[in-house]
């Protein structure tokens, strides 16, 4: 985090929605990362997918790295994911597939490898996904 945007992420809160970049709902639950363009680097963390009622995120344009965790595919309620430029590797999860919701997945400029998996497929076939 060169340009200290998680300066106000302090991991001994419960409650993460007092951190910039963050949005929550009226139930303090988060619904929304937007950490774009923000010189981060690192992997995606699986925790991310303990977020059950995230709706957008985006961390585009970053010199993210490693895979895309599985663990995506646990967010049942997110509606964008924003992954492009950055140095993302392997396949996309299959567990994508299990995103009822998302209209909007940017994954481009990246080095991932391998078949769109025939789950995420499925996805535009039924008319959810509309951006990919």
């Amino acid at each position: 985090d060169p340009n200290n945007v998680l300066q106000s992420w302090d991991p001994t809160l419960v409650n993460p929605c007092t951190w910039f970049h963050v949005t929550c709902n009226s139930e303090n639950s988060v619904i929304r990362v937007d950490l774009g363009n923000a010189g981060l680097s690192g992997p995606l963390v699986p925790q991310l997918g303990l977020l059950t009622n995230l709706q957008y995120l985006s961390v585009y344009k970053n010199n993210i790295s490693g895979s895309i965790p599985s663990e995506i595919g646990n967010l049942k309620k997110l509606i964008s994911l924003g992954l492009f430029n950055n140095q993302l590797s392997g396949a996309i999860p299959a567990s994508i597939g299990n995103l009822r919701s998302l209209k909007f997945m940017r994954l481009n400029n990246n080095n991932l490898t391998g078949r769109i998996p025939r789950e995420v497929i499925q996805l535009i076939i039924n008319g959810s996904l509309r951006i990919l």
